[in-house]
């Protein structure tokens, strides 16, 4: 079954910002940005942005990159309805990130990262790391079930695409624990859990190399 585009520039344009509300990890999140004196912020699958509002409001110098162009459209609004700003583009993750080596000291991925294949996932990863300077942080959540349709087709081991529902054609790679800590081996991961709606959460920092 071929793949199809990302569906969510159509729900996007159909529904307008259909999320508000930070992730429950994400307040928590920016206290410990804040307490590490980081500056910038790296917000992949930035949506309509709500993440980005919400890190620009802390203070912080915010980038987001979403192959959406309606989603990067309503997030522009949004910000400046608040009279904030952020560096939004519009490009797909699975491209080399547009920006230096070492630039950020964070970078959130909220339900992104699992939308490819795995080789795909492991070059992103890849390029999470390079964009993310020495000790940088990372907050990935995934989901812990497949739980997006009624049926699915398995394209390769793990990676299945959806047959019907809003995300049909998109593929979904479903993880372990065990397989994401193996992704983000560059990483000291200190923390692995599921949140309130059945996502397992990431966090770790980024080992300076040599270490």
């Amino acid at each position: 079954m071929a793949e199809s585009a990302n569906p969510w520039n159509g729900i996007f344009t159909e529904r307008g910002r259909v999320f508000l509300d930070v992730h429950e990890d994400v307040a928590r999140l920016g206290t410990r940005l804040m307490d590490l004196r980081a500056k910038r912020v790296l917000d992949l699958g930035s949506g309509t942005g709500r993440h980005l509002v919400h890190f620009a409001r802390l203070g912080f110098s915010v980038s987001g990159l979403d192959d959406s162009l309606e989603g990067t459209r309503l997030a522009g609004q949004w910000l400046a309805s608040e009279g904030l700003d952020a560096d939004v583009r519009v490009g797909s993750m699975h491209d080399p990130l547009p920006y230096p080596d070492a630039f950020f000291d964070a970078v959130i991925a909220v339900q992104v990262i699992h939308h490819a294949r795995l080789a795909a996932i492991r070059g992103l990863v890849a390029e999470m790391t390079r964009v993310l300077n020495p000790r940088g942080l990372v907050f990935v959540t995934v989901p812990a079930f497949r739980n997006q349709a009624s049926a699915f087709d398995e394209i390769e081991p793990g990676t299945f695409l959806p047959l019907d529902g809003p995300e049909k054609g998109l593929p979904h790679h479903y993880f372990s624990v065990e397989e994401l800590r193996v992704l983000f081996e560059a990483f000291d991961v200190d923390d692995v859990h599921v949140d309130g709606v059945g996502h397992f959460c990431l966090s770790g920092v980024k080992r300076p190399a040599n270490s």
